[in-house]
Order: structure tokens, then C-alpha cells, then sequence
């Protein structure tokens, strides 16, 4: 596949003989600039990945980035419920609008385009896998440092499509201490391997649990074992977050924006430290 297919909506289901060099643009595309992309995967459900996509976005805008969340997970979609936003999204001659948190954050999902958020989305693999390309390709982004993907669980339709059409730039993965989430986690990380792009790193999850009145941690899923598993891996570890109550209880009010977390915050520079590093990029 050439350096052009990478950025192409019909990569990987199309011929040399029936595809220029050059993949066409959408005016959506010609509208937009993305800087780099990058995918968040776990493999695993239930370990809070649309949760760490959210604060790590949170936490890329208060460093300055312009920041979007593309939300794959079309039939569970959840990022437009924890930040707040609401009613459809706008349409133009260009492409489709994408609405803003409260805070800036460009936000994309299936639930912006049906009558309700609690509807069903019953829908095959290709017309899944179909809406995730038209997010990207269809959506007006605008200018953006970064465009964070998040993925849905297990290794099927929806991340073949986004690793084969689209231009990941790098992965997080994310995990929490159970070894039954480290493993299906190492499917998910055997299967970036195979499509190319870098694991920028490994988030590990609900990690402990802190005492409100005693600060004493309880490890709630026993030990955590994110560092361990980011060696054996050979990706770097971007670090471990607690399972915090005040994050849910914000979430569920649609204002994660509200959170504050220096944890969260270290994790985003260290990421974007790696998304340099891959890039050739000097640190400040």
C-alpha cells in the first residue's frame, strides 16, 4: 500500500488497477487540518477507555492543543454524555459540524444523530464501519493537534477500518490490573503490530482506590501490573489512574471538563512527549 492509500477512505478495499496514487479529498478534508491522530484501544470492554480518552483530551486543551474525539464506538457511544453535548449535529454544504464541549473540545458521534441518546443502534459491520469512515472523511474538523479515536471494544470491524483507512498516527492502550484484561489487551496490542503504527503507550486503569478519610490506597482489582505488562510488551508506561467517584459523578453530569487531576495531566505530557518523539520532534 502506498504512502497515499494511508489517508484514503476506501483503503484497503480497492485495487491498484481501480485507484489513482493520489486518494481524492472531501470537502470536509480540504476544510480541515489535522496534525496527528491517534487511536485509544484496549481490546477489553470495561475498563474505561472512553473515560481515559475524555480526560486525556481534557487534559491535551489545558496544555494549549486544539483538540477533536472521534467516537467509534457507534453502538455504545458514551464521549457526548460526559461532555455535555447535546441535540444534533448541524450539517452544511461543506460537510457535517462538529459540536464543541463547553471547554473547545470537537466532539463526533452517532449519538449526535439520532432522536434520542438512549435509541439502539442496530446496525451491521459495514454500515458500521462505513459511519466511522464518513466521521472522518465527512466531518469538518477544522484545525486540530490532535484527533483522539475512541475505539470500541475487541480487535473486529471497526479497528481493522480505522488502522486500514485512516492515518494513525499512534495508539494508546489502555488496561486495568486484572490479568483477564492484560491478556485480551496483548491481542489488541499483537494487532497494532500488524497494521504498523506506534503504541505511544500503556494507560492502566482503576488502578487503586484512595481513602477519602485515611488517604490509605485500596487496589480494588488486586495488584496493578500496567508497568509489568508495559516491559513485557516493550511499550512505554504513561502511567496509572485511580478509580475516583468524583470523576464518575462528573461524568455522568456531563462535566468531565470539571475534573482535576495532576495524574491525568502528567500522563498527557508524557504522551505527548512520545507523539514528538515518533515524530522526530525536539522536546521543549
Amino acid at each position: 500500500m502506498s504512502e497515499a492509500c494511508n489517508s484514503c477512505s476506501a483503503a484497503g478495499s480497492c485495487t491498484q488497477d481501480s485507484c489513482s496514487s493520489e486518494p481524492k479529498l472531501t470537502d470536509a478534508q480540504k476544510a480541515s487540518h489535522i496534525d496527528k491522530v491517534i487511536a485509544i484501544m484496549s481490546g477489553k470492554g470495561g475498563v474505561g477507555k472512553s473515560s481515559v480518552t475524555g480526560m486525556i483530551a481534557v487534559s491535551l486543551m489545558r496544555q494549549g492543543f486544539k483538540v477533536g474525539i472521534l467516537d467509534a464506538d457507534i453502538t455504545g457511544p458514551s464521549i457526548p454524555k460526559i461532555f455535555g453535548v447535546s441535540g444534533k449535529a448541524g450539517v452544511s454544504k461543506t460537510g457535517i459540524l462538529a459540536p464543541q464541549s463547553r471547554g473547545g473540545i470537537k466532539v463526533m458521534s452517532l449519538n449526535l444523530m439520532i432522536e434520542t441518546e438512549d435509541d439502539p443502534v442496530i446496525l451491521r459491520g459495514p454500515l458500521i464501519t462505513q459511519i466511522v469512515n464518513q466521521f472522518y472523511t465527512e466531518v469538518i474538523w477544522g484545525d486540530l493537534d490532535y484527533l483522539l479515536i475512541d475505539l470500541p471494544p475487541g480487535t473486529g470491524d471497526v479497528p481493522i477500518t480505522v488502522f486500514q483507512s485512516l492515518p494513525i498516527d499512534g495508539v494508546v492502550m489502555v488496561t486495568s490490573p486484572q490479568s483477564l484484561a492484560n491478556m485480551v489487551v496483548r491481542k489488541a496490542i499483537k494487532m497494532v503490530r500488524n497494521y504498523k503504527p506506534p503504541i505511544y503507550g500503556l494507560v492502566e486503569n482503576m488502578a487503586y482506590v484512595q481513602c477519602s478519610d485515611c488517604n490509605h490506597r485500596i487496589e480494588v482489582f488486586g495488584k496493578p501490573q500496567g508497568r509489568e505488562e508495559a516491559e513485557r510488551t516493550s511499550i512505554p508506561f504513561l502511567g496509572e489512574l485511580p478509580l475516583d467517584p468524583a470523576l464518575a459523578t462528573l461524568s455522568d453530569a456531563g462535566h468531565i471538563e470539571d475534573y482535576q487531576s495532576p495524574i491525568f495531566d502528567e500522563i498527557a505530557k508524557r504522551l505527548a512527549e512520545e507523539v514528538r518523539k515518533h515524530s522526530g520532534e525536539k522536546l521543549a
